[in-house]
């Protein structure tokens, strides 16, 4: 392999030629949060947004998101994706939104996780935005990745 880099002969800008890597299982985490006031985190645990369910919303808009980070993205590659899980949880003192990514493929999944957290994060934002405009959307960052020739990373 000549070496993987995002640069072509010119210095000009490209895809990475993954033609040569192995096919893998490789699986990302990322996780972030939309941070806000008690009353509106009230009005999400209710279900009492006017938009709708805020959590199922979002979460069905980081699943889409991920599906569609290629199209988001320059130079990321289309993955066959066999897995998207988006979780959001309104428990604590903030929606924790963590995305885990799943495929078997030649590069890894990175980029669709912290895709689908940020979509989602956005989306909670979106459904919110009428009754709390100072919400801010933090800490999204990869926790975990496995598979390919780099193999396992976990975030602290």
């Amino acid at each position: 392999m000549s070496g993987l880099t995002h640069f072509d002969a010119k210095g000009d800008a490209q895809m990475v030629d993954v033609s040569e890597k192995a096919v893998t299982t490789r699986t990302a985490t990322a996780r972030g949060r939309v941070e806000m006031s008690a009353e509106t985190l009230e009005i999400v645990r209710a279900g009492t947004a006017k938009k709708g369910d805020v959590l199922a919303v979002a979460r069905l808009a980081g699943i889409m998101a991920a599906k569609r980070t290629a199209d988001l993205i320059p130079l990321c590659h289309p993955l066959p994706i066999s897995k998207v899980a988006v979780e959001l949880d309104a428990s604590g003192t903030a929606v924790e939104v963590e995305a885990t990514v799943k495929t078997t493929g030649q590069t890894g999944v990175e980029m669709e996780a912290l895709t689908a957290v940020n979509v989602a994060a956005l989306t909670v934002y979106d459904m919110l935005k009428a009754v709390q405009k100072d919400m801010r959307i933090t800490d999204i960052r990869l926790t975990y990745k496995d598979g390919g020739k780099s193999g396992r990373f976990e975030a602290d």
